[in-house]
């Protein structure tokens, strides 16, 4: 992997705060400043209007396009892949894709274990490939913690335009945790579930690069199973919707600006025809029938017409979450793949799934949707008969018209059921499932991706802007996309992730022509023209080596201070200089990365200098 000298520069820099005990800090932490946030990390926050669209401050509205990125939740302490490939260029990678939302799939444990400071088990990351990931900030490294980890996950975010939604995927950190039906298991109660929620918003409270939490990844079960989530008027201890105005509160009592997501549940009893939750799912005197409206995990609102989710002050931040996949996951019966003289449309899939389970959410305004994960197969290998692509034109065209925000599934290699954007240990980008993606993701007429930031464009590449951008260009929403082909194309590419090259292969017919190029990071993207560092009397905020200039030798005169005054001592000017992030705290691996975005033009002016 080839870095550019900035990058190693900061992670040097960062390194160095990690290695003298500032490594929960090296990142600016907003939850531990004590004055107000700047306004730059509170201006992304969204709501919902009353036409039942999800807006920015300004009451535009907006699309949130996204992928699911997962490990954190498996044990890896990390995403995966990070065990081959480097976590900032695949963010890159993803942002100059246009992925403007990032789903990451955490655990109840892995939160608490962060809050309480508790020690990481083995972190699955090539150390060698992610130096800045490292302690040393040297390939071959000691790896960081991994809460310090991600936080430089959510500083790399911000600097690509990318926000953030967590998603509590299972209460204890395992790879099949999602199979446990409900929000608790005998590790870890409701209790320890409201608790990680609430530190976990209170956290971020300031940096609006979190700026939505999943409150749990699909609900699901049936009585028969023994354990199941419902959804009625109850306060029993299984009914997800009771549970669901639990959390979102104790999100919103720390951050009322979060959209919280909430997902559906699996079944819902046919109540027309004399059932209850305590009906038995499999009646075998009366096979197939069924006692329930049955649905993917976490996709069933039907209980929403009469026990809709009550947020009271916060309704506005409310949005319903559905999961849907097609017939290579499950051979549902909406697919009509046991009659081959019928096949799915748009229409059918409404008439007889969609519809009743989740769309008329959308389709009624009763509230904007997240389909917080689709995705599939587009290969002949794993869908030979192409009803796998044909669902994914259906459900991306769908949510195209009804404007559905949406987090693909999954950026991972390793998803069993259905592959993912890279492939090769993590190492090439599958341009074939991108272009099926690519014309439901925000964008221009003339193709420039939109980032939810009203500042910050959307990746690094050059094909993106902001949300100001956006707006303030007169820019309407994206019209339906022409591109309705179930067929991979002819032409086929491929992308090297995480070389100190790209390889891009072009096949056509039976001609292959492979070439090769550098690696090269896009420019910087220059926020402001000129960088202000504050001057207060004889006090030139950062400037710590006294050189007249704030620069990265600032930064790293600051931590080497700290790490050791007595071998690099700061005169006392230096040290009225050095505390700058937010002075009068003392000198701190704060003071280091607020000259670090000053000097590299990701802020202005320092935030807390007294006028």
């Amino acid at each position: 992997m080839i870095f550019t000298a900035l990058k190693k520069t900061v992670a040097a820099l960062c390194a160095c705060a990690a290695v003298v005990g500032t490594a929960s800090s090296f990142i600016k932490s907003p939850a531990s400043v004590t004055k107000a946030a700047p306004d730059e990390y509170h201006d992304d926050w969204l709501h919902v209007n009353e036409n039942a669209e999800i807006v920015d401050m300004n009451g535009n509205p907006v699309w949130m396009t996204g992928v699911n990125w997962f490990g954190y939740n498996v044990g890896s302490q990390i995403f995966d892949g990070a065990w081959s490939a480097n976590v900032h260029h695949c963010l890159d990678l993803i942002a100059d894709h246009g992925f403007n939302l990032l789903r990451v799939p955490m655990s109840t444990e892995i939160i608490l274990q962060w809050k309480n400071k508790k020690p990481d088990p083995i972190i699955k990351l090539n150390e060698y490939e992610n130096p800045e990931l490292t302690i040393e900030g040297v390939e071959g490294g000691t790896p960081m913690y991994s809460f310090d980890i991600w936080n430089q996950v959510v500083a790399w975010c911000r600097e690509n335009g990318i926000k953030i939604m967590m998603d509590i995927h299972s209460a204890t950190t395992n790879a099949a945790g999602h199979n446990y039906a409900l929000w608790y298991d005998s590790n870890f109660s409701t209790d320890d579930w409201l608790e990680a929620l609430s530190w976990f918003a209170d956290y971020y409270k300031d940096d609006d690069t979190v700026i939505a939490i999943d409150l749990k990844n699909e609900p699901h079960g049936k009585t028969d199973d023994g354990i199941f989530a419902k959804w009625d008027g109850s306060t029993d201890e299984n009914n997800w919707r009771y549970a669901a105005e639990r959390g979102a509160k104790a999100c919103l009592d720390k951050n009322p600006n979060l959209l919280i997501m909430v997902e559906g549940i699996e079944v819902y009893p046919k109540f027309e025809e004399g059932e209850s939750w305590a009906s038995h799912s499999v009646d075998y005197s009366r096979y197939p029938w069924s006692p329930y409206h049955g649905a993917w995990w976490g996709a069933n609102f039907r209980g929403v017409r009469e026990f809709p989710v009550d947020l009271g002050e916060h309704q506005s931040q409310l949005v319903y979450s559905p999961h849907d996949y097609g017939p290579e996951v499950w051979k549902q019966d909406w697919f009509y793949l046991d009659d081959p003289s019928k096949t799915f449309t748009r229409q059918t899939l409404l008439d007889d799934y969609w519809y009743d389970t989740w769309a008329f959410l959308a389709e009624e305004k009763i509230s904007p949707l997240l389909m917080g994960e689709w995705g599939g197969w587009v290969d002949d290998e794993h869908d030979k008969t192409g009803e796998n692509r044909h669902w994914l034109q259906e459900i991306r065209d769908y949510m195209i018209d009804k404007h559905i925000h949406h987090t693909f599934w999954c950026f991972n290699e390793n998803s069993s059921d259905t592959g993912g954007l890279v492939y090769d240990n993590f190492q090439k980008w599958d341009d074939v499932k991108y272009e099926f993606i690519k014309p439901a993701l925000w964008q221009t007429e003339d193709g420039k991706f939109i980032s939810l930031d009203h500042k910050i464009p959307m990746g690094r590449a050059g094909n993106g802007i902001s949300l100001s951008d956006y707006y303030g260009g007169g820019q309407t929403a994206p019209t339906k996309p022409a591109v309705t082909t179930t067929a991979a194309p002819d032409v086929v590419t491929t992308t090297t992730v995480g070389s100190s090259a790209e390889t891009t292969t072009t096949t056509v017919a039976a001609t292959t022509v492979t070439t090769t190029a550098p690696v090269t990071d896009a420019p910087e993207v220059t926020q402001p023209a000129t960088a202000d560092p504050g001057t207060v009397g004889d006090i030139v905020y950062g400037d710590a080596n006294l050189d007249g200039k704030v620069t990265m030798g600032d930064a790293l005169a600051i931590l080497q201070f700290i790490a050791n005054e007595t071998k690099y001592p700061l005169s006392e000017q230096a040290q009225r200089n050095a505390d700058c992030y937010t002075p009068g705290d003392g000198i701190t691996g704060n003071d280091s990365v607020a000259v670090q975005m000053l000097d590299t033009n990701k802020i202005s002016k320092l935030p807390y200098i007294p006028e």
